[in-house]
Parts: C-alpha cells; structure tokens; sequence
C-alpha cells in the first residue's frame, strides 16, 4: 500500500480519487458469463460496484440464482441485482423453456388491471425468491407502429390510457414484493420502425403528440411510484435534434427530472440506460463517450453487459468516467449524485417487504383470458395428432432465439404423434410459397395442419405463405402468437396476444379441446 508522507493536500487528493473510483463503479450495471460469479467481479463488488445484471446466460435455475446471487451479497449486502424479466416474450427466469407468464400485450388485451397487479406480484415474488432486487420491466411503451420490429407484444397496446393504467398496475404488484420496477423505455420506443439494437431510430412525433401519446405511461408509473425508468436510444427532433434520449439532457434533466410546473413529470428515482453497447449508442459515439455523455446528461446507471460482459469493459467505463471528471467533460457532483441514487435505491430494496400469498396458476389464467377465438362456424377440436407448420421469423435481439415458442410441443403432449415442420423467410424465398406449402402438405398427409404465425402484418413472406395454404387446406388452424393486426384468417383463427410458453398452452386447450388443471388451480 503507498504510503502518504506529503501534505494534507495530496492526502485529500488520493481521498477524493479514491471516492470517485467508488462512485465511477456504483453507476455501472454490468453483466458477466456464467452460472457462478467469476473472481473479477467479486472483487469489484467489494470495490464499490453497486450494481449487477443478469442475462438468460446467467441462469440455471432458482437454487442457483439464489446461491449465485448470496455469493455477490457476500462482498456487499446492499448490491442491486437486476434482469429484464417482463414475462411473456422476454424472459430470463425461463429462458430455456418459455414464460409462465403471458406478456404485456395479453395483459392488455384482457384489460383487468387486477389481474395484471397479479401477475406482476407473482413474478416479483420469484424474483425476489431468487435474490433479484431490480427488474428492468414494465415496458410503458404505446405500440402506435404497426411495423415496430422490437416493442410489439411487449407493449400492452396501442392506447396510451391503457397502456397507463396497466403499466401502474404492473409496478405496483411488483414493488409490492419490495423488487423495483424500472419503467422502460422512456420517452417512448413504440413510434419506431427500427430496432434500437441494431441502428438509432427516429421519431417524428411532435411534442404535443409526444405529451398525448407516449408521456401518459410513464407519467402513471411515476404517480405508481416507480423507483426507476430506463431511457430510450431514440432520436426525437422535437425534443433534442442532436442526441438520442439516453444522452440527452433536454429529455433526462430537462423532460424526466423537471417538475410539472416546467413541463417535466418530477421523476426523482433512478434513470438508468438501455444496454449502451446496443449499436444506436456505441457505433455512433463509442461505449466511453456515450457512457459519459449519458452521466452528464442525467443518466445515473450505465446497464452495460447484454454484449460485452466482461472485466475490461467494466474498467474501461470506470476509468472513463474517473477521466472525465478530471479532464471536465463531467461534473463531479454529477457522478457523485448518479452514485448516491444507485445506494438509495439499494437501500429502498432492502427495506421494503417481500410480497407473500403465491399465485402460482396466475400466468395461465391470464393467457387464457387474453385468448380470442374467430370462427365462421362451430370448431371441431382436433383430437387426432396434428401437422404443426410454424412460421418463423427472425428473432428480436430482446428476446434472443433461446426461448421456444408456439403449439406444437403442448399439442404433442395432448395429441402424441403430433409433428411439427419451421419454415422461415429463407425457406420461402429459396422454394416459394407454392412449393413450399407442396412439400409441407405432403408430410402433412391427412392429418390436419395448424399454421403458428408471429406478426403475419410485418411479414410479407409469411402471409403470401399462409394464402397459400389455407387456398389448399381451407380447414387449417390458424394461430396468431404474436400482434394480431391481419384480419383473423383460418378454421378457427385464434390469437393469443403472445408466444409465451403459457400462451401456446392455451391454445392447445382450445385446439384439442381438452383442459388440464394448472399449478394452483
């Protein structure tokens, strides 16, 4: 250890270096690999890194994110431990075999804020079971695009009053088991034809239409009571021609931190960032800088880990942000506030109670209410094995292509024999939809087909392909697993509002006619 013989002076300044490297780890979110703690971030930890993500990577089981998670608060008792757990689509906690949860979309659908309150508290409650503090959920965002690649189901719809009142429920039944919401992705992702992931979207909305549209969700959580909101790599000209949300500080300071009085909604919780490697950030402004302009601009969390999840990131922004502050890129104040929301929000996690009374059928409830039959006449339930055609697009980067989805692993387990066949954008292209439909109809045999689609509205492929087949098989099934925006085609059609494993549960139910109790039922 070095020791101090010169001034007062120098002493203070080693302190105050010391104090800000503490600070410069507490505002990262960082995530790693593996199932255990690796020794790097342990070690972190006890250097002040307040905060850890965890990703589907991380995840095994609830024994060992429970065993993980006591490990890390081994080297620091008030560590926020958070994962982006919405239910439906985007899980974590079931990454490998689907949700047990319908999403947001489902939950508006059925439209009882009850039941959301429900759902929310039960997947908090196994959260917290786990040891996880932070969810990055709800998702507050208006699906008033269509043609939105990334927000889709994982909205609860396309009216902002709905949208509303379900993302306050949401957070209430979360936090009610002392797990912190944080709202995302503010000032509103859903206006967006572009995946954030991938490039930086634009959204041309006026500030009038962003104050009636997107605003109103996020305005409802912050009156819910909502510990956290997570900003939006999104440009909005009306509100800053310049910078993305996330470094923005007319949106951050000025729109999310100032009072009503000023036009702002008084958000005085924890602003914490998208993943700052996702493109629209680092490929424009590299993870440093935008990590720094992210501070300055009001951010006070850096969630860093979806891509890059290793020691030399998390050094890298710590030593960037410690440099900024010398060189006067960022105000020391401003690091140390960002810092000391991290440790409050901490502590709020460690005061608040856990949530008791479990609901453990509430997720299949919920996707059984958010069904939705269309049929022209009477349906015969299918109660011969079937011929699952299931319509595949690309995956999202939020949700990733680990979790499975669709029918056919519930209709093999009520219909033995069942069979299933994927086709994609790529196969259609390379057959075309005539002889794709052929060769799918001769495996199919005689049995009867049930075609699985996600957001045939956005896929020209896949409703050339489906025309194709209910031409040649007007009897065929039609399950719609993602936003139900095409008119409802098939005998029967029905849409489920979501690809949740507890979401093609239900429509094998109604499929087959046949209904097994659920956990809790």
């Amino acid at each position: 250890m070095t020791s101090f013989a010169g001034s007062a002076g120098s002493a203070r300044s080693v302190r105050s270096t010391d104090t800000l490297t503490r600070d410069a780890l507490a505002v990262l979110q960082p995530g790693f690999t593996g199932t255990t703690a690796p020794d790097w971030l342990l070690r972190r930890i006890g250097e002040g890194l307040a905060s850890v993500g965890l990703f589907g990577r991380n995840v095994a089981g609830p024994a060992q994110l429970a065993a993980l998670t006591d490990r890390m608060r081994a080297e620091r008792e008030d560590l926020l431990v958070a994962i982006d757990e919405e239910g439906g689509d985007v899980t974590r906690l079931e990454v490998r075999g689907g949700s047990s949860f319908p999403g947001n979309h489902a939950l508006g659908a059925v439209d009882d804020t009850a039941l959301t309150r429900e759902v929310a508290r039960e997947i908090g409650r196994r959260l917290a079971g786990c040891g996880i503090n932070l969810n990055w959920a709800p998702s507050a965002d208006v699906n008033s695009n269509p043609a939105n690649p990334v927000i889709g189901v994982r909205s609860f719809g396309a009216d902002p009053h709905l949208v509303a009142r379900h993302t306050a429920a949401y957070v209430e039944g979360l936090q009610s088991t002392g797990v912190a919401a944080c709202t995302k992705h503010f000032p509103g992702h859903g206006d967006t034809a572009v995946d954030s992931h991938h490039d930086l979207p634009r959204i041309a909305a006026d500030l009038a239409t962003l104050h009636q549209r997107e605003l109103v969700p996020f305005r409802a959580a912050i009156a819910a009571g909502t510990r956290a909101v997570m900003s939006a790599h999104i440009l909005l000209p009306a509100l800053d021609a310049d910078r993305p949300a996330t470094l923005s500080p007319a949106a951050l300071h000025g729109l999310l931190r100032a009072p009503a009085a000023e036009g702002g909604l008084g958000f005085d919780g924890l602003i914490v960032t998208d993943g700052m490697e996702m493109q629209a950030i680092s490929a424009t402004y590299g993870l440093e800088r935008g990590s720094v302009l992210a501070l300055a601009a009001g951010a006070d969390a850096l969630c860093v880990g979806g891509g890059l999840a290793d020691e030399d990131t998390v050094l890298r922004l710590r030593d960037a942000l410690v440099r900024a502050v010398h060189e006067g890129a960022l105000p020391e104040s401003r690091l140390a506030d960002a810092a000391a929301r991290v440790r409050a929000l901490a502590r709020w996690t460690r005061n608040a109670s856990a949530g008791e009374g479990a609901a453990p059928g509430i997720g299949l409830t919920a996707a059984r209410r958010a069904l939705r039959l269309t049929a022209d006449g009477p349906y015969e339930p299918l109660t011969a094995p079937a011929y699952v055609a299931a319509f595949t697009p690309l995956a999202n980067i939020a949700v990733g292509d680990d979790t499975p989805w669709g029918v056919a692993a519930e209709l093999a387990r009520l219909l033995p024999g069942t069979e299933t066949t994927t086709c994609t954008a790529r196969s259609a292209a390379a057959a075309g939809p005539a002889a794709l439909i052929d060769g799918l109809l001769t495996a199919a045999g005689d049995r009867r087909v049930v075609a699985v689609v996600r957001d045939v509205h956005r896929h020209s492929w896949m409703a050339d392909a489906l025309s194709t087949l209910l031409a040649a098989r007007p009897d065929t099934a039609v399950v719609e697993m993602g936003v139900p925006q095409a008119p409802p085609r098939g005998a029967p059609h029905i849409a489920t509002h979501g690809a949740a494993r507890v979401c093609g549960r239900a429509a094998a139910e109604i499929l087959t006619g046949l209904r097994e109790p659920s956990s809790g039922e």
